[in-house]
């Protein structure tokens, strides 16, 4: 489960034409962290906020020239300017791929940049044979929805209160956020749940959400 190259990543998920990918390395964080200070500045509270603190990519970032970690942070540069950002979490131990954090510099919110990012969760990964691909999306905004929903991640969830956001300038409350998931392997691949294990709760939302109904497997 080896990190993407980044001429790999380029080749797959191509560019616009005089932007590149870039792997994070330990001289750019602070800059990093001001890219998304300026660009999120919800980033101060909540899930994301561990990009704001430099110990948590010595800690638990992947760093250009350094040893493999399974959180990668990768830069998207326009020749030297700094103007997206994604970031990812590999889980070698359940074969899941969580993406954690896509920001785009607002002059370049329109050039459908911000789906390119996204889209990495699912190039990379697949390229390292990972099982299901996922991300949360806050209700406070349709922007993050519209966008896994464009790419075929699939609504699976909703959960009340998992993070916390600025709604209004010094104002923090916990969100709604939307659990969006795509499977990497094939439907075949993925054991089905027996009827008689489902509370008729559960069995209800499975049979809402996809479209194979659960049966025996033995």
């Amino acid at each position: 489960m080896n990190w993407m190259k980044i001429e790999d990543l380029a080749t797959q998920s191509p560019l616009p034409e005089a932007y590149r990918y870039a792997l994070l390395n330990r001289a750019e964080i602070p800059a990093l962290m001001d890219f998304l200070t300026k660009w999120f500045p919800e980033v101060a509270v909540g899930a994301a906020s561990c990009y704001r603190r430099e110990s948590f990519y010595h800690k638990r970032v992947f760093l250009e020239g350094e040893g493999e970690k399974d959180v990668i942070v990768l830069l998207v540069k326009k020749r030297q300017e700094l103007v997206a950002m994604f970031s990812a979490e590999r889980d070698q131990y359940t074969l899941a791929f969580y993406g954690r954090l896509g920001v785009v510099a607002e002059a370049l919110r329109g050039m459908h940049l911000c789906e390119s990012v996204i889209a990495l969760t699912e190039t990379i990964g697949r390229s390292m044979g990972i099982g299901m691909a996922f991300g949360m999306a806050t209700l406070h905004i349709p922007y993050m929805q519209i966008a896994l929903e464009k790419l075929g991640f699939q609504l699976v969830g909703i959960t009340p209160g998992y993070d916390r956001e600025v709604v209004a300038p010094g104002v923090v409350k916990p969100v709604y956020e939307a659990i969006y998931a795509k499977s990497l392997v094939d439907a075949h691949d993925l054991l089905l749940p027996q009827p008689q294990n489902l509370t008729p709760k559960t069995k209800a939302l499975f049979g809402s959400l996809f479209s194979t109904s659960p049966v025996a497997h033995g």
